[in-house]
C-alpha cells in the first residue's frame, strides 16, 4: 500500500513537470506565432544603472590624495590642460568605444601511452605443506604455477584547434560610475536591425581617462575587466539553433 502511494506521488510530481514545462513552452511558442510576420522589437532605452542584473563595480583604490590648492596660481593639481577638456569625464557623458579583435589559434596536440605488466607466483616448499594443496582443491594443482597475472593498457588521444576571429565595430558608451581613483565604469550597447535579425553588441568595462583620446575614442584592448558580447537574435538565428525538446534531451540524457 505504501509503495502504491509513493509510486502515485512520484507520478503527480512527473506530471506536474510536465505541465509546467508544456505551459512555458506554450507562452513561447505563443508569443513567437504572434510576432509571426514582424520584425523582431528592439529593446526600449533604459538607465543601465536602474537594470535588474546591474551591480556597481568595486576594486582595490589606493588612498585618497589630499587636493593642495597653490595661491596665485592658475593650475589646479588633476588637470590635464588649462581650457575646458571636451572628453568624457561625469557620470552620463558619452565616448566612443572602438571594438578591434582580430585574433587566431592554433593547436596539435598528440598523446601515446602502452603499459604492459606481468606477475608470476610459485609455491614449491611451504614447510612441506605443498603436498596438502591437492587435498583442498581436488583439480589437479601445480605448485610451481599457482598464480600468473597479467595486464595491458593502452591509450591514445589527439587534439586540434584551429580558430580565427576578427571584429572591428564602434559604438558609443556611457560613463556609469567614477571610481575613488578616477577611473570610469563604462556601458554601451548597440542594436542593429537588417530585415529580420537584429544584431547585438554590449560592451562594458572600465577605463582610464588617460587612455581616452582627443577625439573622445578608446580601443577596446585599453578597457579592464572588459566584457565584450556580439550576436543576434531573429529569424535566422532561431534556424540555427536546435529546437528547445532536443536541447531539453541534451542536457538530462546522461549518455
Amino acid at each position: 500500500m505504501y509503495q502504491t502511494a509513493k509510486a502515485r506521488s512520484g507520478l503527480a510530481r512527473l506530471a506536474l513537470s510536465a505541465i509546467l514545462l508544456t505551459a512555458l513552452a506554450g507562452c513561447n511558442a505563443y508569443s513567437r506565432i504572434a510576432s509571426i510576420g514582424e520584425e523582431p522589437p528592439l529593446s526600449p532605452i533604459e538607465n543601465p544603472v536602474q537594470q535588474r542584473n546591474y551591480k556597481p563595480v568595486a576594486l582595490p583604490m589606493p588612498k585618497p590624495e589630499p587636493m593642495v590648492h597653490q595661491a596665485n596660481s592658475l593650475w589646479r593639481p588633476g588637470s590635464r590642460a588649462f581650457f575646458k577638456d571636451q572628453r568624457a569625464s561625469r557620470v552620463g557623458d558619452i565616448l566612443t568605444i572602438n571594438v578591434t579583435i582580430e585574433d587566431s589559434a592554433s593547436l596539435d596536440n598528440t598523446t601515446s601511452r602502452t603499459r604492459a605488466s606481468g606477475e608470476d607466483a610459485n609455491l614449491t616448499n611451504l614447510l612441506g605443506l605443498e603436498t596438502q594443496l591437492a587435498r583442498l582443491l581436488p583439480n589437479a594443482v601445480d605448485p610451481t604455477n599457482l598464480v600468473n597475472l597479467g595486464a595491458n593498457s593502452s591509450a591514445t588521444g589527439s587534439g586540434t584547434v584551429d580558430r580565427a576571429e576578427k571584429i572591428n565595430l564602434k559604438l558609443a558608451a556611457i560613463i556609469t560610475q567614477v571610481l575613488p581613483n578616477g577611473n570610469f565604469v563604462i556601458t554601451g550597447r548597440q542594436e542593429m536591425r537588417v530585415n529580420y535579425e537584429v544584431r547585438e553588441l554590449q560592451v562594458t568595462g572600465v577605463v582610464r581617462p588617460e587612455d581616452i583620446s582627443s577625439l573622445n575614442t578608446v580601443n577596446s584592448a585599453q578597457i579592464a575587466e572588459a566584457r565584450i558580447a556580439y550576436g543576434g537574435r531573429g529569424h535566422i538565428s532561431d534556424v540555427q539553433q536546435a529546437r528547445y525538446g532536443q536541447q531539453l534531451y541534451d542536457i538530462i540524457f546522461p549518455f
